[in-house]
C-alpha cells in the first residue's frame, strides 16, 4: 500500500544479497537495477525543499555515476533503514539529514574515504 506522497513507480527491495530498483516513471521506458550490498562504497542523503522528494544516492564500485534513489519511493524509507543496519549510513546522520532542507549528507565523510580509498 502506498502512503501518501509515496512514488509508486519507484519500488526499491533488498535481500541479503543485494538492492532491486525497478522503475516504471510515466511516459518513460522501464529500467530495472541490481545493486549488490558489497559493491555500496558510499551513501549521501539530499535533503531537498520541501516541494521536492530527498534522495539517497548509492554509490557503488560498479560505474562512476551513482544510483538515485527518491526516499518516497515504495521501499525507500526501508531502504534507509536498512543502510543504517548494515553500517553504510549513520544513524545520528539520518536524523539530521531527515531534519534538513537543501543540504547533502555523506557518509562515510570524504576524509575516510579517502583513507579507505
Amino acid at each position: 500500500m502506498n502512503s501518501p506522497g509515496q512514488l509508486s513507480w519507484f519500488v526499491v527491495t533488498s535481500d541479503d544479497e543485494a538492492i532491486y530498483l525497478s522503475v516504471s516513471a510515466p511516459q518513460r521506458q522501464p529500467w530495472q537495477a541490481t545493486i549488490p550490498w558489497a559493491s555500496v562504497t558510499r551513501v549521501c542523503f539530499a535533503a531537498e525543499d520541501w516541494d521536492l522528494s530527498d534522495g539517497l544516492y548509492l554509490f557503488t564500485d560498479l560505474r562512476p555515476e551513482s544510483w538515485v534513489v527518491p526516499v518516497e519511493a515504495d521501499g525507500g524509507t526501508q531502504l534507509l533503514d536498512e543502510l543504517i543496519r548494515r553500517g553504510l549510513f549513520d544513524a545520528s546522520l539520518a536524523i539530521r539529514a531527515a531534519q534538513a532542507v537543501s543540504s547533502l549528507y555523506c557518509w562515510p565523510p570524504a576524509s575516510r574515504t579517502a583513507e579507505q580509498g
